[in-house]
């Protein structure tokens, strides 16, 4: 069990928070008022009171806000917590989506002693129930969901430049996140093999995703060089997701030979290229999603290997058969 200790808001992003006498959370959006409120994964930033006592021993002067948190809760070690995990205060129900985060420029206490907890302390959640919260206010542990952390990148020189409109990531985003799956990063980058590597490479080592979906580049254009980027980040080969993909694609169109997109692992983040079109993206995630919950939870450690399963698969199977023999002798 936690106590509210400070609810905080800021009006623009990149400055710091300050306490208010309460906060409206808003399902599915974030506190009402707040800069970071929105339509993604880091609506809600929290950090625990023990956390900001100890930096502040250290000799900064620090305020409820100052780390840009929008929560200060004691009794609650956030850090400790694992993603999916779901919070409750009062009518608030909070689902924690990210631990830490990469600070793209210092704040104003890392300006005074060189240092910040927020990377390493600080926690992120989405709204999942609406309501108000106050300091005083009890939170306390509730649940667990395990949803996959993805990220989504449309790789098109046109599309980010902004004279074409990027309507597969956001497709994608759609049709996974109606299974077990939550898009942390959706993002538009050109077709340059160097920023795809770089941009593959901190998904997977620093955001740690459980699986990235990418879409165009894998045609014959000089400038396709998705494929390529993805081979240069991978430690191993999952060949058997792409080659599934054109097959099946092949029943809808001759084109799909044409396809140059690979599949595979980097630690523990498998990366899967998909076609431009979101004709072809709906058509190729609609074959291959009903098997990727299983792949990731073996990935992850989660599940048992494929062997298993399919052991426990036929036994059931020679069961009902066994049955259907016994009802047919009655």
């Amino acid at each position: 069990m936690g106590i509210v200790r400070a609810v905080c808001v800021s009006e623009k992003k990149g400055t710091s928070k300050h306490p208010v006498a309460m906060g409206e959370f808003v399902e599915d959006l974030g506190i009402a008022g707040d800069a970071h409120a929105g339509k993604w994964h880091r609506q809600v930033s929290l950090l625990s009171l023990e956390k900001i006592q100890e930096f502040g021993r250290r000799g900064a002067r620090v305020e409820f806000g100052d780390f840009g948190e929008n929560l200060v809760v004691e009794g609650i070690d956030f850090a400790s917590l694992p993603v999916g995990c779901v919070l409750s205060c009062g009518q608030v129900q909070l689902e924690v989506t990210q631990i830490g985060k990469e600070c793209h420029s210092h704040c104003a206490i890392f300006q005074q002693v060189g240092d910040c907890i927020m990377p390493r302390e600080g926690v992120f959640a989405k709204v999942l129930k609406g309501g108000v919260i106050r300091p005083g206010d009890s939170m306390e542990i509730t649940g667990q969901n395990h949803r996959f952390r993805v990220g989504v990148v449309t790789m098109s020189d046109k599309g980010a430049a902004g004279l074409r409109e990027d309507e597969s990531g956001p497709l994608i985003r759609r049709m996974v996140e109606a299974g077990p799956y939550l898009v942390v990063e959706q993002l538009l980058i050109p077709d340059d093999q160097p920023e795809i590597e770089r941009t593959l490479t901190r998904l997977c080592d620093r955001t740690g995703v459980d699986l990235i979906l990418t879409t165009g580049g894998t045609g014959f254009s000089p400038r396709d060089r998705t494929p390529e980027a993805t081979l240069a980040v991978a430690d191993r080969m999952a060949p058997g997701i792409a080659e599934a993909v054109r097959a099946y694609s092949m029943t809808i169109t001759k084109r799909a030979m044409l396809s140059r997109a690979v599949s595979v692992i980097r630690g523990k983040t498998l990366i899967i290229n998909l076609p431009g079109s979101p004709k072809a993206v709906a058509e190729s995630l609609e074959y291959i999603l009903p098997a990727l919950d299983h792949g990731l939870a073996v990935l992850s450690g989660t599940a048992g290997d494929c062997g298993s399963s399919h052991k426990v698969e036929k036994t059931a199977e020679t069961a009902a058969r066994k049955e259907e023999k016994a009802a047919e002798n009655k």
